[in-house]
């Protein structure tokens, strides 16, 4: 809701405007209040200093991984840049500590740190990520510093690779307005003209907005590369591989194989109609990576983005003027539009 208000004012003004910012912001504090149970309210304009050192310190990992000479340690602090990070590490850090004193205060206070409380009682009410580490702490031997690096990595990696997938998904929906015309119908469908908050029902009706999100995905996956030790000797491709080698996969390549989609360069999503999905192999679409390991939040991030983008597209139609080949993904940790995601809004009208 915060997303939409705060985008309105670029709404038939004529004028492009990059969405990508405010989606990110968006999805920072959706993660927040998920994760933590606080509200940051980065969108507008909330903890900036927080907001700016999130995203500061993904881009200083990824300038230590691209650039080797800062892995020495004389150049990454006589650059600077060595201190900057650990600055904006503890920042982050320190905030994370001060939500979980609060949030453990909160909880005391409820009787929720109770030992003899049931998984059964726990279900029952609605608790953020933060409040399950929390109650589960004893029982899981859990140090303060083991729920702080849980909840970070929850949190850098739950808000940008969902903005990355929403992001392109709003872009692809720009380039082919057909597409965007149908998920328009849709939403008229399950919403009619009523300005009502999605319920779980409307959500899982939202077929076609699900295929249009996983599409996204397939062509523009959020993380680009995916790496994993191997246990043991195997051959691939007819290629010996030996224990503990690292092998990376490229979801981005895997995804555009011929051998499984129909269109494989082009943003089709009828690759997602169900007869097509029990055709293909289940390792042929890993946007969140496959096997035991695979993203813990996956359901998680489809729903949200369902959400994020079913207001969106209630609200508004997009246009997009620089054609899809002149915006390319710039392989990061996360992939990311080069040239953001440039359209220019419109508000419906529903008659």
């Amino acid at each position: 809701e915060v997303l939409v208000e705060v985008v309105e004012k670029h709404a038939d003004s004529g004028r492009e405007v990059d969405v990508f910012p405010f989606i990110k912001r968006c999805a920072l504090d959706i993660i927040c209040e998920t994760a933590m149970g606080t509200n940051i309210n980065s969108q507008i304009g909330g903890n900036t200093e927080y907001v700016d050192a999130v995203v500061r310190v993904s881009d200083i990992i990824f300038s230590h991984i691209r650039f080797p000479w800062l892995w020495l340690i004389p150049i990454w602090y006589g650059c600077g840049i060595g201190f900057e990070f650990d600055r904006l590490v503890k920042l982050t850090n320190d905030f994370t500590r001060n939500v979980m004193n609060d949030r453990r205060q909160t909880l005391l206070d409820e009787g929720m740190l109770n030992e003899t409380m049931t998984d059964d009682e726990i279900k029952k009410r609605k608790l953020v990520f933060l409040d399950l580490m929390l109650i589960k702490q004893q029982s899981a031997n859990l140090s303060d510093e083991d729920i702080r690096e849980e909840v970070d990595t929850f949190m850098f990696e739950g808000h940008d690779t969902t903005a990355s997938g929403m992001a392109f998904c709003v872009w692809y929906l720009g380039q082919y307005p057909e597409y965007q015309a149908r998920i328009h119908d849709e939403l008229d469908q399950v919403f009619g003209d009523d300005d009502r908050d999605p319920n779980e029902g409307d959500i899982k009706r939202l077929n076609y907005l699900e295929k249009c999100i996983k599409e996204a995905l397939r062509l523009r996956p959020s993380v680009p590369l995916l790496a994993r030790r191997l246990t043991h000797d195997t051959t691939l491709g007819g290629f010996y591989l030996p224990e503990n080698m690292t092998v990376v996969a490229c979801p981005m390549a895997t995804h555009r194989c011929p051998t499984y989609w129909e269109r494989p360069d082009e943003f089709y999503p009828d690759h997602f109609e169900p007869e097509a999905v029990a055709k293909r192999h289940p390792f042929a679409y890993f946007p969140f990576s496959a096997g035991p390991r695979n993203c813990i939040g996956q359901k998680f991030a489809i729903s949200e983005e369902k959400i994020v983008l079913s207001a969106f597209f209630r609200k508004y139609r997009i246009e997009t003027i620089v054609p899809f080949p002149g915006n390319r993904p710039i392989p990061e940790i996360i992939l990311k539009p080069s040239d953001g995601v440039r359209v220019k809004m419109f508000k419906r009208r529903i008659d």
